[in-house]
């Protein structure tokens, strides 16, 4: 097993160490302080060592643990720890690996001196209260400053060494700041506020050391920065390219850290404290647009990407961003994309951190509870809002497209809803947010935002579940040659859709659908599936079309056309109902068990000879698992004082499936 040594008293050190943990390979976190010591990352081949090393010593340690390759992430400006180092490694023979800190970039509004005591020199000669973050181990310098224990402030790590240090240079407690980074922009900003700085004074210690969060505080603070520059650094890697290096040079596991990040509504306002520091610290964020829009300014490398496998392709490809924030609209865990993507995230670091949905922001907004609503998605999703609104009474629907809201309100008024209140939240969160309120009919031309959020409420009688609904609930006229268009009556669907075991998500096909009954109560059934209504009759199918529509439902598409021919471009079924065949019993169940072997089929009959043709079929296909029930109904009319039985056709109802693997979904 390989042996690797890193000097980790950096965040990137701590990062490499927290990188090799869990891989295959002994690894040696070389670390000067005790407190260093507690922020290592620790597993079970991960060792931490603490306490300052002179040459000599890294020179016996070297040959005695014969290292593969030694790391030196030491700080910046830890010159004489990193000149031991690369010395040691020479006489040791052992491979010398500089992880080198990647550089802020030159800022047009600071100072830049050469050395701290140049930094003490600029003080002198400006007046000004200053923020003094160059650490503890070099505040001599600033003794010599006229008035500095009034003028200056020292922010150091929380410390005994680095207290004493502040004492020896005289600086009264009043005006240290002992204090662990990582400072926000936001902290910063206070912290120069509160001392009321002109100046603050730090060292080039680049992103990772948090220069560009002290360069955009002391501009948001009315103060400018004094930055001592870095010495010259040696030949080296960065961060990602050392990693990349041990990767292949190791043979070791790309683990990424990935943080799936609820970013809220999109305005930077609704971002948790957990979701920004996410952001904060990430290499590069990936999401839709509007993700990568609402976190610009953080300024991180960004990848535009919506779909799971591509954002999942877009981390592989860019093996030097260690730490990915993934962007998810509102919350995580609703209507996200968040679901999918994580199993193809298997194997890297992953969290989740939620975020403020569009359902609980708009029901705040709107001071009511959302705990009552039943929650829906028409966001690239085919469904139907009625019949939840005719369920529930309070439904939150999430939208997609400018003439949404103005589609569910029809679909509402159709469905005789047309005095259901309905309020629809548009681009919530940001500053042109707008709440429009109003009924379901007086909306019925309202264009809104594409991506709205709506939540109605309807106080009508609530609607009876959906099995075996009364005959009169259905249009049903006198088709062609004035035949009236078959319907399966209330009582023997009602048995059927029983058998048919539906889920709601099941695909559904209605073989010789007649007036759609069957298809009709399916599709209430199924709100997240789809069901297909197969119809050889154009006077049939266009009598279902009314009846979908009566009924608001999205999830249920008509095919005009015979079977079995007009089965072929349907998708694979897990259910199927027979209502009529046509003589072709046998043809359209063998062209749904070649979609699916474990399709469940329901069929009705009435004549004697469809029921031998049933009974030819159940044998033929080797349906393991089959039911036979004949089904004989009355119906009671009034017949003066008393009423008479009015016997109706008995109706033969066969379920039969595929024992293939067990129940089917």
């Amino acid at each position: 097993m390989s042996d690797i040594c890193v000097f980790a008293g950096t965040t990137e050190g701590r990062r490499l160490a927290e990188f090799l943990r869990g891989q295959a390979v002994r690894a040696l976190a070389c670390v000067a302080t005790e407190y260093g010591e507690a922020l290592i990352p620790r597993g079970e081949n991960v060792e931490v060592a603490a306490g300052r090393l002179n040459a000599g010593e890294m020179e016996a340690l070297f040959r005695q643990r014969r290292f593969d390759v030694v790391i030196d992430a030491t700080h910046p400006f830890a010159t004489e720890a990193s000149d031991n180092i690369a010395a040691a490694c020479a006489a040791t023979g052992t491979a010398y690996l500089r992880l080198n800190r990647s550089d802020a970039g030159a800022d047009g509004g600071a100072i830049y001196v050469d050395s701290i005591q140049a930094a003490a020199d600029f003080l002198a000669a400006h007046p000004g209260n200053a923020l003094i973050t160059t650490g503890g181990k070099a505040l001599m310098p600033y003794a010599a400053v006229p008035e500095y224990r009034e003028r200056l402030w020292a922010r150091v790590l929380p410390m005994e060494a680095s207290l004493a240090a502040c004492a020896a240079a005289g600086f009264s407690p009043a005006h240290v700041i002992a204090m662990q980074g990582p400072f926000s922009v936001a902290l910063n900003v206070a912290l120069l506020k509160e001392i009321r700085a002109d100046w603050l004074v730090t060292k080039d210690s680049g992103d990772s050391g948090g220069l560009r969060e002290k360069l955009e505080a002391a501009r948001l603070a009315g103060a400018r920065c004094v930055v001592v520059g870095r010495p010259p650094q040696a030949a080296g890697m960065d961060y990602a390219q050392a990693v990349r290096w041990l990767i292949e040079r190791f043979q070791l596991r790309d683990v990424r850290e990935i943080d799936v990040v609820g970013i809220g509504m999109g305005a930077e306002e609704t971002l948790t404290l957990e979701a920004r520091r996410a952001i904060e610290t990430c290499d590069c964020v990936i999401g839709a647009a509007r993700m990568i829009e609402a976190a610009a300014r953080f300024g991180k490398p960004a990848y535009v990407e919506i779909l799971p496998e591509k954002i999942a392709a877009t981390i592989a490809a860019y093996p030097e961003h260690r730490r990915v924030a993934v962007l998810m609209s509102g919350d995580t865990g609703f209507f996200s994309g968040a679901r999918k993507l994580l199993p193809l995230l298997e194997g890297h670091r992953v969290r989740v951190l939620p975020g403020i949905s569009s359902l609980q922001y708009l029901c705040a907004k709107l001071q009511t509870g959302w705990d009552d609503a039943r929650a829906v998605s028409l966001h690239g999703r085919a469904g139907a809002v009625a019949p939840e609104v005719g369920r529930h009474g309070k439904v939150f629907a999430l939208t997609d497209g400018a003439d949404a809201v103005s589609r569910i309100c029809a679909e509402l008024c159709a469905a005789g809803m047309g005095d259901a209140k309905v309020v629809v939240g548009q681009r919530l969160s940001y500053p042109d947010e707008a709440i429009l309120t109003g009924t379901a009919m007086e909306l019925l031309d309202a264009r809104c935002a594409p991506l709205s959020a709506v939540l109605i409420e309807w106080a009508g009688a609530a609607m009876p579940l959906p099995v075996g609904l009364p005959d009169e609930a259905f249009a049903r006229e006198a088709g062609e040659n004035g035949k009236v268009v078959p319907m399966t009556k209330c009582e023997a669907r009602a048995v059927s859709i029983s058998k048919l075991r539906l889920t709601e998500n099941a695909v559904v096909w209605d073989v010789g659908a007649g007036t759609g009954s069957v298809s009709v109560e399916a599709a209430l059934l199924c709100p997240k599936g789809q069901v297909w209504a197969v119809e050889r009759r154009a006077d049939a199918a266009a009598l279902i079309e009314r009846n979908a529509a009566k009924f608001g439902l999205r999830n249920l598409r008509v095919v005009h056309g015979e079977a079995p021919a007009a089965l072929e471009a349907l998708p694979a079924p897990d259910r199927v109902f027979i209502g009529g065949s046509g003589g072709n019993m046998r043809a359209i169940v063998e062209a749904a068990l070649a979609k699916n072997p474990r399709v469940r089929i329901v069929a009705n009959a009435i004549a004697p000879e469809s029921v031998g043709e049933i009974a030819g079929v159940i044998r033929d296909f080797e349906f393991e698992a089959h039911e036979l029930v004949q089904l004989s109904v009355a119906r009671a009319r009034p017949a003066g004082r008393v009423h008479l039985l009015e016997g109706l056709n008995p109706v033969w109802i066969a379920a039969m499936q595929r024992d293939e693997g067990g129940e089917t979904r």
